[in-house]
């Protein structure tokens, strides 16, 4: 849990003794490594800083403290950073690298300092955007070299490298070994297996929370019998677990629970309840009570069987519910409650008390969404929109599909309230164009022209295909496509319109089921099975593709899917952008992959 595997690697400091330690989880990006940024808080900030940048370092750093790990490491926000005027110097390379400060490097995670290798990493990449800095292309997707120039966003995946010396030609996971090894033969760096792990403070000093099964011996002195009435000393360094017969200890009634300054909590209040005589030796309850995350650690078992009073959920109800196959939550739940509702489904799995050692097969963090202005929704920034304002003037279904059609589900993204009309008016057209498909005469015998009918079946396909992937942005886009199709059709078929209306519904379900009464339907939507697809029907005999020269996109050709490289070369040959880049050159190489990739490799 929390694990990251990958290297550490020292830089050399320019005109200084000390070294710069990073931790990388991808050595093999070395060689992209131009510039290198150290957290707010890194020890070195202040001696690295030159004279002539330490007033508005310093400033910078001042500006950090009362941010948040959350706000500062928020993808979406702007990138802001200060150059210190030092240099680090590339451990193979020797290249200086120049260092800056930036609050999206945590001082509390790895090293406090990384090394920047933007056109392989998000942060970097708009990092270096923002400021200037070199982006260097050394994972390429195909093997062949690219200019970053034009580059939008970061290259992140795997791949083969280039420009690595000798790495080059090497997919990522040999490289990432080839690299490692030849660090720790140069005495530059050493494999490393990190952990990123919040400690949890289980224990509460309030009275709201299960009770800790703990006790401790307690001592008296000669002449006192009871340490209810007389001064004590509780022994906890010999801590003692509640028999499992005699759980659960339950809270005491108590007329006053509201916290003080007393740091033993209120339950230290309850001298009746906290101490007890078993054997004659007298013993003191734990009176520090557990947080709010032991029932929510747990809270996915107890909804499988919530109203059973005998055990805590039956054998029938696990089988029939476990393992959790999705869930949904913030990524600030990441830490704060997933990884411990996992370390205790471990404890319940080594217990015997469950059968399956992880509690959910797969986890999807939802982003956040941001104000208008591109911050974090708060009353203090006056952001904040109120969905029920927005139901009101829009309608629930707007809102819903709006919030869907944003952006991928995991991503970040800013609230737009002009996006939410866009959406009323695209569901507003849906309705004008099916609501009365069934009054048109012939509506039931009508057909859809082939273009349409193929438009049709690939959005059955991609909806359900999206829904399953929970790609919904692109699901709703699709819908929106074919609605501008039927809404140009004369006559819309009934069951053409039917099926919209199903594929619509898991997106807008209060218009649906108004779309699918006025179509003819006699019970809900939701009882009717989701639509099926063609395959053939989902598949162009015609594709477009791009035509690259040296990796660079010059022009777009139409082919049928089974062309072969003498159909494609006969389709380019002519082609003026293409020839613009070729004529008077040497063509080293000739790359075809049917469906996916022309590129002509010339010198």
């Amino acid at each position: 849990m929390g694990r990251s595997e990958g290297a550490e690697v020292d830089f050399a400091l320019e005109g200084r003794s000390e070294k710069l330690r990073i931790f990388t989880t991808r050595p093999d990006t070395l060689f992209g490594a131009t510039y290198m940024v150290i957290a707010p808080e890194h020890p070195l900030l202040e001696p690295l800083t030159t004279p002539d940048r330490r007033q508005k370092v310093l400033a910078y750093r001042d500006s950090v403290v009362s941010k948040s790990d959350m706000d500062r490491t928020a993808l979406t926000k702007t990138k802001t950073g200060e150059f210190t005027g030092a240099y680090a110097l590339h451990p193979i390379t020797g290249a200086r690298l120049p260092i800056w400060v930036a609050d999206f490097v945590l001082g509390s995670y790895g090293t406090g300092a990384i090394m920047s290798v933007p056109a392989h990493d998000e942060r970097d990449f708009e990092f270096a955007r923002a400021f200037g800095l070199p982006v260097v292309e050394v994972v390429s997707p195909d093997g062949q070299l690219h200019d970053t120039a034009a580059w939008t966003e970061a290259f992140t995946a795997e791949g083969v490298a280039v420009r690595s010396g000798f790495l080059d030609g090497q997919r990522t996971p040999e490289a990432k070994a080839a690299m490692i090894s030849h660090l720790e033969q140069k005495g530059l760096g050493t494999r490393r297996v990190q952990y990123r792990l919040r400690d949890w403070v289980f224990s509460r000093q309030r009275y709201w929370g299960e009770p800790i099964p703990v006790y401790f011996p307690v001592d008296l002195p000669p002449g006192s019998t009871d340490p209810r009435k007389h001064p004590h000393t509780v022994r906890y360094g010999e801590p003692i677990a509640v028999a499992e017969s005699e759980l659960p200890v339950r809270l005491p009634e108590l007329e006053d629970f509201k916290p003080s300054d007393d740091p033993a909590g209120p339950l230290s209040r309850a001298l009746d309840w906290r101490f007890f005589q078993k054997d004659g030796q007298w013993y003191a309850r734990e009176t520090n009570t557990m947080p709010q995350w032991a029932g929510s650690c747990w809270y996915y078992l107890r909804f499988i069987d919530p109203h059973n009073t005998q055990e805590a959920f039956s054998k029938e109800a696990y089988d029939a519910w476990m393992p959790v196959d999705l869930y949904v939550g913030g990524s600030e739940h990441a830490v704060l409650h997933l990884l411990y509702a996992r370390f205790w489904h471990k404890v319940l799995f080594d217990c015997g008390v469950v059968s399956h050692p992880e509690p959910f097969g797969k986890l999807v963090h939802q982003g956040m969404i941001l104000g208008e202005n591109n911050e974090k929704m708060s009353k203090s920034r006056g952001n904040v929109v109120n969905p029920d304002e927005v139901v009101q003037k829009h309608g629930a279904d707007s809102l819903r599909v709006y919030e869907m059609f944003m952006g991928p589900l995991e991503a970040v993204k800013p609230w737009q309230t002009q996006g939410v009309t866009g959406v009323r008016r695209f569901l507003e057209r849906a309705w004008n164009t099916l609501a009365f498909v069934k009054e048109e005469p012939g509506a039931a015998e009508a057909t859809l022209d082939e273009e349409s009918l193929r438009l049709l079946h690939k959005t059955v396909k991609k909806v359900g295909e999206d829904i399953e992937a929970l790609r919904l942005n692109t699901a709703v886009s699709a819908l929106m496509i074919l609605t501008n199709r039927l809404a140009d059709i004369p006559h819309v078929p009934l069951e053409a319109a039917k099926t919209f209306a199903l594929l619509l519904s898991p997106f807008a379900p209060h218009l649906a089921e108004e779309l699918w009464e006025r179509l003819g339907g006699t019970k809900s939507l939701a009882y009717e099975p989701w639509p099926s697809y063609d395959v053939a029907l989902t598949v162009d005999d015609v594709v477009e593709m791009g035509v690259q020269v040296n990796g660079k996109l010059r022009s777009k050709v139409k082919l049928r899917r089974d062309a072969t490289e003498a159909d494609v070369r006969a389709a380019i040959a002519s082609d003026p952008n293409v020839l613009a880049h070729t004529q008077g050159k040497t063509e080293k190489k000739f790359v075809y992959v049917p469906g996916r990739i022309i590129n002509l490799v010339v010198g």
